[in-house]
């Protein structure tokens, strides 16, 4: 489980009732989308023939610029999670990462679902005893990444759901 159970309205848009701008959603999709492509090579060295976790990543960016519908990147993330259902591993995490980045036009808080996922591929994909070390250069990476209008919002939100994204902020 990568959601709390009591929704941050932080992460809610305030037409939703929350504190959320759409400006400010949009750069947390941007944002997971970049998580998620970071890491697509382990899937795609894995399933070249498979494109879902690749599109979802680009529904993302595509509904950040207006060009699909919430619905139609939610549905591909979804897709992409698909495609991590009978593998194990870097690939599947990577491809997890890619859906839970789709899925950020519909719940901005799936943003850390991508880069914990990221990070997960990224550990698994370490030569042993490397893990550790793998998995905090990636945190690392995804921090350098964040735009400074979310920065502290995404911070915030790691401290806060460390524990339920498998520690994966510890970075």
């Amino acid at each position: 489980m990568i959601l709390p159970k009591v929704r941050d309205p932080r992460f809610v848009t305030i037409r939703r009732g929350g504190t959320l701008t759409d400006a400010d959603h949009r750069l947390l999709a941007l944002w997971a989308a970049s998580c998620a492509e970071h890491v697509l090579g382990l899937f795609e060295s894995a399933r070249p023939e498979d494109p879902r976790p690749r599109q979802a990543i680009e529904h993302a960016r595509a509904w950040v610029r207006g060009e699909v519908t919430m619905m139609r990147a939610r549905a591909a993330g979804g897709h992409a999670m698909g495609a991590a259902r009978d593998l194990r591993g870097a690939a599947r995490h990577a491809a997890y990462a890619a859906g839970q980045a789709g899925a950020v036009a519909h719940v901005a808080a799936h943003e850390l679902g991508a880069a914990a996922y990221a990070i997960k591929a990224a550990r698994a994909a370490a030569p042993d005893g490397e893990s550790g070390t793998a998995g905090r250069r990636e945190c690392r990476w995804q921090r350098d990444q964040l735009p400074e209008e979310i920065r502290e919002l995404v911070l915030d939100d790691q401290r806060l759901r460390n524990d339920i994204c498998w520690s994966a902020f510890d970075c």
